[in-house]
């Protein structure tokens, strides 16, 4: 299969890019699957009222059918032609948040392919902020179902390039819209309890979300590995480069003493740390993926880094962690699927 690749990187309105926007629309229209820029991650999309759409986005993937798709809208006005009800916490948080990195999950009504909601009857919507995925979600006029775009359990994608390398024969096409912004996928939270439940961290933090709708919980899963986790994307092993991924906590002393120990075994070693240590540790590759001091950079950024290892010939990747406030939360949360949650603590 050739996969397109539509270049939109210096978007400006819809009327520039016209011709790419009509053509994706065009294919996503007849079932096809496209790869499209969101400022969360890239997002791999198809009809979701379709079933055979969404068997491709499974297949291309290599992803779990059992594992639910996230739908993404142009317009809040599609809500209401496949979700039964809007409960009023949800159209607060909606109203503040959309279009941006939100997933809401709902009562769903069955317009939408049981495929998209693993036979659930809740579906997750958001309407993204990149204005090339809005141009792209209003002109096809359909709910999109779209999970990261790339290989299940790979890192996701926060450039195009990153969905050909994974993706590329796969699927019909990539709109190349430059990097995402945000880094890390939208925070998922389960409107349908009363109070509601985040079940992803992402780019809208609990604090946010508590500061318009009051008390938010937090999944249990996202406290204990030992607990199966309910929102799409989280089901499965993610995020995890080719080289298997140890998190260190303690000193730089002790961290270097990590290393030093691979090194021992005869192992080249990688390191993900900040800006901060950059010249810190004496290690085979050395990958920095934002401040420390500002967090969202680290988020921006770690998807790449993680990807960068892979052509870096290390055997083991050792990471630094990062405080769980604010988007660390998110942070973090990739980082522990990366690693299959084997941290060392000093």
């Amino acid at each position: 299969m050739e996969t397109k690749l539509w270049v939109v990187d210096n978007f400006t309105n819809e009327k520039d890019i016209y011709p790419q926007i009509e053509e994706a629309a065009d294919l996503l229209r007849n079932h096809e699957v496209v790869a499209f820029p969101t400022e969360t991650v890239y997002g791999l999309g198809g009809d979701a009222t379709s079933d055979k759409a969404v068997d491709k986005i499974f297949a291309a993937k290599g992803r779990p059918s059992d594992n639910p798709l996230i739908v993404h809208i142009g317009d809040k006005e599609q809500l209401h032609t496949f979700v039964e009800s809007i409960p009023s916490k949800a159209e607060k948080v909606i109203d503040a948040f959309w279009p941006g990195p939100l997933t809401v999950i709902l009562p769903k009504k069955d317009q939408v392919s049981d495929k998209v909601t693993a036979g659930l009857n809740s579906i997750a919507v958001r309407m993204p902020s990149h204005p090339v995925a809005l141009a792209l979600l209003k002109k096809v006029a359909l709910p999109i179902a779209a999970p990261s775009a790339n290989l299940s359990g790979k890192p996701s994608p926060t450039l195009a390039r990153h969905v050909m390398n994974d993706l590329e024969g796969r699927i019909s096409g990539v709109v190349d819209g430059g990097a995402t912004g945000v880094g890390v996928e939208s925070t998922v939270l389960d409107c349908t309890e009363e109070i509601p439940i985040i079940l992803r961290p992402g780019g809208i933090t609990q604090k946010e979300l508590e500061n318009v709708i009051g008390p938010v919980k937090v999944d249990r899963a996202l406290i204990s590995d030992k607990e199966a986790p309910k929102s799409p994307g989280m089901k499965y092993t993610h995020y995890a480069p080719d080289a298997p991924l140890v998190i260190v906590d303690g000193s730089s002393d002790f961290f270097q003493s990590i290393i030093d120990h691979y090194k021992d075994q005869g192992k080249r070693v990688g390191v993900l740390t900040t800006s901060e240590h950059e010249n810190v540790y004496k290690a085979d590759a050395v990958i920095t993926c934002g401040s420390r001091s500002n967090l969202e950079t680290v988020a921006t950024h770690l998807y790449e880094s993680l990807r960068s290892f892979n052509e870096c010939d290390v055997d083991i990747i050792v990471s630094e962690s990062f405080s769980e406030e604010g988007v660390g939360h998110a942070v973090m949360n990739r980082l522990m699927k990366a690693a299959g949650h084997h941290v060392i603590k000093q």
